[in-house]
């Protein structure tokens, strides 16, 4: 009796143990909006100013060659000759026609490159911006004894006064006033062998 009175409180003294050492503080959270930071930090309103004329100078050309290609097919389908035309006139419309085409796949393919490269840029942009708010946003972690920090857009809601967005921005504005616009270039891919 007195062997199983033993093992019964060891097993309840084993099973308290667990739940004491689980006992953790209270977190301390701040959140961070960090579309917030991008959007009003100087470095950020800066890069968005380039990257908008990058943005409407691809639109400009995509409108410029929606236009021209527009009406040379517009003239192409209206030249089309009749299926009983001369062989030279069959074959010098055919020949405008696969210009017309290799034209238009090489336009589409620059401005899928131009595309490529602006999203690129972005990206750069971000992670420009990002890289900069890390050690600002750990060091109010820091100042206000937080143990978490999470992006606003993970919260349902929250009090005013957890929010350290403003306080990033000034901080990043004084750190990383300007950042890059311009994206790295990728190292070529190594050639097959």
């Amino acid at each position: 009796m007195m062997k199983k009175l033993s093992i019964a409180l060891a097993l309840a003294g084993a099973a308290v143990a667990p739940v004491a050492a689980q006992t953790l503080p209270p977190a301390v959270i701040v959140v961070v909006n960090i579309d917030e930071v991008f959007q009003e930090s100087a470095a950020g309103k800066a890069a968005q100013t380039e990257l908008k004329t990058r943005l409407d100078g691809i639109q400009a050309r995509l409108a410029s060659l929606r236009t021209s290609f527009g009406a040379e097919e517009q003239t192409l389908a209206k030249s089309q000759p009749a299926q009983n035309a001369t062989p030279a006139i069959i074959q010098a419309w055919q020949a405008k026609v696969k210009d017309y085409t290799a034209r238009k796949t090489q336009a589409e393919q620059e401005l899928q490159k131009r595309d490529q490269d602006f999203q690129a840029s972005r990206q750069y942009v971000l992670k420009q911006i990002n890289d900069g708010a890390q050690p600002i946003i750990t060091q109010i972690m820091k100042e206000r004894g937080a143990s978490i920090a999470i992006p606003e857009t993970a919260t349902f809601q929250h009090a005013a006064s957890i929010d350290v967005t403003a306080d990033v921005i000034a901080r990043l504005d004084k750190a990383l006033p300007r950042v890059s616009s311009t994206a790295p270039v990728a190292p070529a891919a190594p050639a097959a062998k």
